[in-house]
């Protein structure tokens, strides 16, 4: 089966099918550009519509955003529009003739207040009428920025656009809004307030429960739709780690809930994960599954609990308990004998499916599985001129941390080397600190192997994948465990034989720049350079911010931050015993600084205050701000200049050719 999204692709941007993985071998291919690594992906977002006879998507060329509509019937492209410099968040079909497309973009609104802030907007592309309409369209009264992701949900088979919005008229609402998709105004639907964080919307888009939170006294309370009132059920104080109201039950009959109830036990032992709370008795019952679930996952039709999936260290793994599910997904899985498959979309009836691979051999591909044709058919690539002989090996590695805790990681080698002995190294820490990284291919791995050298991505304590006791195991630890099992990686490999001790480099992003930057501040003697983008320098300069950010100073942002760094709020001069900025004398090797200028996350601020800290110093330091940029390296111009930045300060200061001294 040939699908149309390929033809459609190929009439905006030279896009070439990824095809089959292929074997690597002992010779090097010929090189990629950076900027192939560099550039955004080709395809994303490619979602299945209803009736699995169209699909959505979008291209990119360069810094240029397009969308298209295919029908996969006809091999034909029903329409295209320019989304340009915005960033898309998501894709969804309202029925099956528009898309709503949901975008991000930073503003400063200075009428308001409001500096530097990320705001999500919403477009619903019409093609058969060649028409765009922006939501929220049309009401003075009402803020044009969406607050929260829109939903669409079946009313009676019709579609129905929901999203929240702010009232300018009435303070502290962020009611629910119907929106009019043929003209993009919105109409009160549902009354809502400030502090509802969480709401579950029954199959005739009306909500049936909703979750309030307050967040100076960390209150939670769950209330379910009981007659014509909701009724709270249930309450808890949670300063952290508050509960998710997440969706429909599996019978329509309660709603899910992730939340951590000690009270409530299992072979001794208080219970943490999935609940099934009855929206008529509010009974609460803990769910299990063949894996221990980091996600639920929902119907397309009638939002009930389909199934779980999880990420470990060989890719997502997926449990369902609906037959329809389960059977569909039983045909992804023969069909990529050795791969991970991930779920990307899927239509109404569970029986088409777009799944999205990347690994061995395979830069990262968009396939199409039917199951009424009995075919999976490629619909394109995320990376098309990194082809396959192209692509590093990645090889799963396990060590021991100086305290005897087992990390796991990745090591990718350069191509047609694998088995090399004595390679240049870099180490490649991930954002978070709570996330993970994991076995797909990463363009910025693959791109630093490509060039010669072996790079490490562990999971240090901290990060996520690895239970609650191994994430807890990170409390407190920046600058300390968490730094540390990083150098354990580098001595476990220099120990192995694969790399030459003499010859490592750090490179991270967010929390990962501070792990870089930590690394010759405070981990002596392990690196040979260090190049940290969109870094926190600063720890209780970093805190005081976020503080700053919020209704209140003591927020929920300034407590996660406590916890994981170990402090005690803007006050605690003990976290300058961590901070690198405040280290700068007694950096070891030379570091480069990449920020963004649009970071709404890490502020650049944080950058430049290290770049000053070294140069008082009289440290070597190089700082780069990217115009335009955001935390997120969501430009194909600026995050090349970031990569190109980084292989060019690599290979100056390790030269992945030169032997050790």
């Amino acid at each position: 089966m040939t699908t149309a999204l390929v033809g459609a692709l190929l009439l905006l941007a030279p896009l070439v099918a990824s095809g089959a993985a292929q074997a690597q071998t002992q010779t090097p291919p010929a090189l990629a550009p950076l900027s192939a690594y560099g550039a955004l992906p080709s395809l994303e977002l490619v979602q299945i519509s209803p009736s699995g006879d169209r699909m959505a998507f979008v291209a990119v060329v360069g810094d240029q955003r397009t969308m298209a509509l295919a029908d996969l019937k006809t091999n034909t492209t029903l329409g295209t529009v320019g989304v340009g410099l915005a960033k898309v968040k998501a894709i969804q079909w309202v029925g099956e003739d528009k898309v709503l497309v949901t975008t991000a973009s930073t503003e400063s609104i200075p009428d308001f207040g409001i500096s530097k802030t990320e705001f999500y907007l919403g477009q619903i592309f019409d093609p058969a009428r060649r028409r765009v309409t922006r939501m929220l369209n049309g009401a003075a009264s009402v803020f044009p920025a969406l607050m929260g992701m829109p939903r669409v949900v079946r009313n009676n088979g019709a579609p129905l656009v929901l999203v929240r919005a702010y009232e300018f008229d009435r303070q502290n609402h962020m009611d629910l809004y119907r929106i009019d998709p043929d003209n993009g105004r919105p109409r009160a639907f549902a009354p809502l307030s400030d502090k509802v964080v969480d709401y579950v919307l029954d199959t005739q888009g009306n909500p049936v429960a909703k979750a309030e939170y307050d967040e100076r006294t960390g209150r939670w309370s769950l209330q379910l739709k009981q007659g014509d009132d909701f009724r709270e059920t249930f309450t808890t104080t949670a300063l952290l780690d508050r509960p998710d109201l997440m969706g429909l039950g599996m019978n329509g009959d309660s709603v899910i809930v992730w939340a951590d109830r000690p009270d409530l036990t299992h072979q001794g032992q208080g219970v943490r994960g999935l609940f099934d709370v009855n929206l008529a008795t509010g009974v609460w019952r803990s769910l299990r599954f063949e894996i221990s679930p980091q996600r639920p996952l929902f119907h397309p039709v009638n939002g009930r609990l389909v199934g779980v999936t999880r990420r470990d260290d060989d890719g997502s793994r997926y449990s369902f308990v609906e037959q329809g599910a389960g059977e569909l997904w039983a045909a992804v899985e023969s069909g990529f004998p050795g791969k991970k498959p991930e779920l990307v979309s899927w239509s109404d009836d569970l029986r088409q499916a777009v799944v999205y691979t990347s690994g061995d051999g395979d830069s990262g591909a968009y396939h199409l599985v039917d199951l009424d044709d009995a075919s999976v058919s490629t619909v394109g690539s995320a990376y098309p001129t990194i082809t396959p002989e192209m692509v590093a090996p990645v090889r799963l590695v396990t060590y021991d941390a100086a305290d005897g805790l087992e990390i796991h990681g990745y090591l990718t080698l350069p191509p047609g080397r694998a088995d090399a002995r004595g390679l240049p190294l870099v180490v490649l820490a991930h954002g978070g600190p709570e996330w993970q990284d994991e076995s797909g291919f990463d363009w910025e791995a693959q791109a630093m192997a490509s060039r010669g050298y072996a790079v490490l991505q562990a999971n240090f304590r901290g990060s996520t994948g690895y239970g609650l006791s191994f994430l807890e195991a990170g409390y407190g630890e920046w600058g300390r465990k968490m730094q540390t099992d990083l150098s354990d990686g580098v001595r476990y490999l220099a120990g192995e034989g694969v790399i030459d001790p003499k010859r490592v480099c750090i490179v991270g992003a967010s929390y990962g720049g501070y792990a870089a930057m930590a690394g010759p501040t405070l981990d002596h003697g392990v690196y040979r350079c260090a190049v940290a983008v969109s870094g926190v320098s600063d720890l209780r300069r970093m805190i005081a911010w976020e503080a700053a950010q919020g209704v209140r100073k003591d927020n929920e942002t300034v407590r996660y931050w406590n916890r994981f760094m170990g402090g005690d709020g803007p006050g605690d001069r003990s976290l300058d015993a961590r901070s690198p900025a405040r280290l700068a004398e007694t950096a070891d090797a030379p570091i480069l600084l990449i920020h963004g200028r649009d970071d709404t996350v890490v502020p650049i601020e944080q950058s430049r205050v290290m770049a000053a800290a070294l140069r008082r110093a009289g440290k070597p330091v190089e700082l780069i701000e990217l115009s335009g940029e955001d935390h997120h390296m969501s430009r194909e111009e600026t995050r090349t200049q970031m990569l190109t930045e980084t292989v060019r300060f690599l290979e100056a200061n390790n030269p992945p050719g030169a032997p050790s001294n």
